[in-house]
């Protein structure tokens, strides 16, 4: 074959082939809402959501899309994650915490370093998939103190408010935003997102079937404003930062959660 011209190789030999494998692999990376970063590595495919809208999910698939409408929220559907190979060089305080997180009965994984650049990164990161018997839904990437903040207040007051209001426990939280490398908007300042300290709850869903959405309830929804205001009250006394709807456009949909260290002790809960 090494004389003859490409063009005169049979149809099966050409380099067409190829080129439609690479846009039928786009095509079906686009439905699964994945698109590859730019360093172009397997390992770096990251979520492709548009985030301003709650029809990221294909119509038809049978898959229920939660997406939080702030474009500058990404939803943290399955990033490709590498776990920690040595678990046993943790810091003093790190392995602390996880020893918390156990008795908090959570279930997690300890990931490699993240470093995405400039001050986005989690140095020691955890992958929370469920709290007890409530899966979280995607899992969250967070550092373990935020893991640990957030399991005590899903423990504490988010399963004892579930009770009382609905006589059920909870199945599953659905979260819009664990770690995430943006700014906040209209700031210039690195979100919380960016360091693995902040969650975003979107929907809390029973056992008993009932899925509570975060969003501003109805005039008559009573049982369901009395849990959201209960809990998200109640949030202040594990996190420094809770907002949610109510205290601006951006947070209409969904309750933000996290533990900025400011030095002067406020805490900003709205």
């Amino acid at each position: 074959m090494a004389g003859k011209s490409l063009s005169a190789m049979p149809g099966a030999l050409r380099s067409r082939r190829p080129v439609r494998f690479i846009g039928t692999l786009a095509a079906v990376m686009a439905v699964a809402g994945v698109s590859a970063c730019n360093t172009g590595s397997v390992l770096d495919l990251q979520p492709a959501v548009d985030v301003g809208s709650t029809s990221a999910v294909p119509a038809g698939s049978g898959m229920q899309a939660l997406v939080p409408s702030n474009p500058y929220m990404t939803a943290a559907y399955p990033r490709f994650d590498r776990p920690l190979s040595s678990p046993d060089q943790l810091p003093a305080d790190e392995v602390s915490c996880r020893r918390e997180l156990k008795r908090l009965r959570v279930s997690y994984t300890d990931l490699a370093p993240i470093n995405d650049g400039g001050q986005c990164g989690i140095d020691h990161p955890v992958k929370v998939t469920a709290i007890g018997n409530i899966e979280m839904k995607p899992a969250a990437t967070l550092t373990c103190a935020m893991a640990a903040s957030f399991a005590s207040w899903t423990r504490n007051e988010l399963t004892s408010a579930a009770r009382w209001r609905y006589f059920s426990g909870v199945k599953s939280i659905r979260q819009g935003s664990s770690y995430s490398c943006r700014k906040i908007r209209g700031e210039g300042v690195l979100s919380e997102h960016g360091k693995g300290n902040a969650l975003d709850v979107m929907a809390i869903e029973l056992n008993n079937g009932k899925v509570i959405d975060v969003r501003k309830p109805g005039l008559f929804a009573f049982r369901e404003r009395a849990l959201l205001n209960t809990v998200r009250a109640d949030g202040c006394s594990y996190f420094t930062t809770v907002l949610g709807p109510g205290y601006n456009y951006d947070h209409r949909d969904h309750f933000h959660f996290d533990i900025k260290n400011r030095k002067s002790g406020y805490r900003a809960c709205r």
